[in-house]
């Protein structure tokens, strides 16, 4: 503090605060979100399932680093500037990979499609030509209501030969298919018919490979957090069939409800390999927040992972590679 006299008065002017002095806030919620990213895993979920609620949106801190350092920039704070550092590289370790240009297709390549086709879709013909023109040996869909899946049948037979469908999951594939059947992963509550697991072989020219198409039941975000109990059950039942599957390789196609962050998830993300590339989020096609739509593979590595167009669902497909490995 600095005072000044002159013409009988006394002013008082206040220095500034040193650069290591400003933006002390700033700097304590870098540190927290360095914190939440971190250690998310910390986060309850005992109480409005918080911890899941946190992980299904996790990425996004992103931005609030970006909001974090434009302050300290004008602030002109160096502790804040310093304090960024923790979470640039705690999200750059977290999902720097995920930027990452992807790698080139190898020998035992597949593309695959999943898409939520949605049922309330009102050109069933035109969402199939779309996910054909990717150009996939796989296309897994939900919610096939029976007033659709005709459209899809023949809009698809020309280059997808082969399909199976259980209940209102199917899929298509451009090489032999065989053993198909209903994987149960209804959750208890519901008495409704409810059947949304299939289970097939593919007989590809690289071997012989289990597919496994699910849709999950969905979560709601309310005033007391996130209701997701169905959807983690499922989950723990869908794993259990995957861990028990007899074949090595196995690719796990749907609408999973869940981002691969989300510890509802992990009876499935600790069995399974998920995308290396790619954020792909599928989820509102309006406005996409997330990527709930998944592809995972065992004994096999998921490469980049894209969206696709919109179609008449409000879910976008999503491609991606997978790189089988030696049998």
């Amino acid at each position: 503090m600095v005072e000044r006299a002159g013409s009988g008065m006394t002013s008082t002017v206040r220095a500034a605060a040193p650069p290591w002095v400003r933006g002390r806030l700033i700097a304590a919620l870098a540190v927290l979100t360095a914190g939440l990213l971190a250690f998310h895993r910390a986060v309850p979920n005992s109480v409005g399932r918080l911890g899941s609620l946190l992980e299904a949106f996790l990425p996004w801190l992103g931005l609030v680093v970006v909001v974090l350092l434009g302050l300290a920039l004008l602030r002109r704070s160096g502790v804040a500037l310093v304090c960024l550092l923790l979470p640039v590289a705690t999200w750059t370790h977290l999902f720097g990979g995920l930027l990452l240009p992807a790698a080139e297709p190898g020998a035992h390549d597949l593309v695959v499609v999943q898409h939520n086709v949605s049922d309330e879709n009102t050109d069933p013909a035109g969402t199939a030509r779309a996910l054909a023109a990717a150009g996939p040996d796989l296309i897994a869909l939900e919610e096939l209501v029976p007033s659709a899946l005709q459209a899809y049948e023949k809009a698809l037979a020309a280059d997808f030969p082969y399909h199976a469908v259980r209940g209102t999951v199917g899929l298509w594939s451009k090489y032999p298919i065989s053993g198909a059947r209903l994987v149960d992963i209804k959750p208890r509550g519901i008495v409704e018919e409810w059947n949304r697991g299939l289970r097939t072989v593919v007989h590809t020219p690289y071997g012989a490979i289990a597919a496994y198409v699910a849709h999950l039941p969905s979560v709601r975000v309310g005033a007391t957090g996130l209701a997701s109990w169905r959807r983690d059950e499922s989950a723990v039942r869908l794993g259990e069939a995957v861990a028990a599957e007899k074949l090595s390789r196995v690719i796990l196609l749907g609408d999973l409800n869940g981002t691969v962050d989300d510890r509802g998830l992990d009876p499935l993300t600790s069995r399974m390999n998920v995308a290396e590339r790619g954020f792909a989020f599928s989820f509102p096609a309006a406005l996409p927040l997330a990527r709930i739509d998944q592809v995972m593979a065992r004994s096999a590595r998921v490469g980049h992972i894209r969206t696709l167009p919109a179609t008449g669902s409000d879910h976008l497909p999503v491609a991606a590679r997978i790189t089988l490995s030696p049998e």
